[in-house]
């Protein structure tokens, strides 16, 4: 924002401290004015014609906004992607380990991606390694639902879940 003797335009429409309008005066006068009262003149409108202008104290007012700004960073959701690698001939309990750590992640409102890497000849039946990534899907449809269906990448395949709307 452009703030006292830094405004360039000759003439400014001018707001006071208390918000009414008092019209169309030079810069000097605006200028004068905003020293009566010890505050600041500052551009809040510049691409307006003539220019909106308004006297106010402008160190506070960048705390207020500074505040917002703070608070709103508060209240932002960060979302992070957990990993949970697998195997195509996964046993039953590793299964279910993982199983319980990706409900975990999706019940905190992370995001999960399974990963399942072929080694060897084993990428030649890469749908058992689909059958399981489904499996883990079905098995947290309650808490998520799929964000990108399993697909091969390479010798990997990947599959991302997303914790329901209406957990967050």
């Amino acid at each position: 924002m452009i703030v006292n003797d830094a405004i360039r335009a000759s003439k400014v429409r001018l707001i006071d401290q208390n918000g009414d309008q008092v019209g169309i005066k030079s810069k000097n006068e605006a200028l004068d004015m905003a020293e009566n009262v010890e505050l600041d003149l500052v551009m809040v409108a510049p691409n307006a014609k003539p220019p909106v202008c308004r006297i106010m104290d402008y160190g506070k007012y960048r705390f207020e906004q500074q505040k917002r700004e703070k608070e709103a960073r508060k209240k932002q959701k960060v979302i992070n992607i957990k990993e949970i690698r697998l195997s195509p001939n996964i046993e039953e309990h590793d299964f279910n380990t993982k199983l319980k750590n990706a409900r975990k992640f999706l019940d905190k409102g992370d995001k999960v991606k399974a990963s399942i890497r072929f080694r060897g000849r084993a990428i030649t039946h890469s749908e058992i390694g689909r059958e399981v990534l489904e499996r883990l899907a079905n098995e947290c449809s309650d808490l998520s639902e799929i964000e990108s269906k399993p697909k091969m990448e390479g010798r990997s395949m990947f599959l991302t879940l997303a914790p329901k709307k209406e957990k967050q």
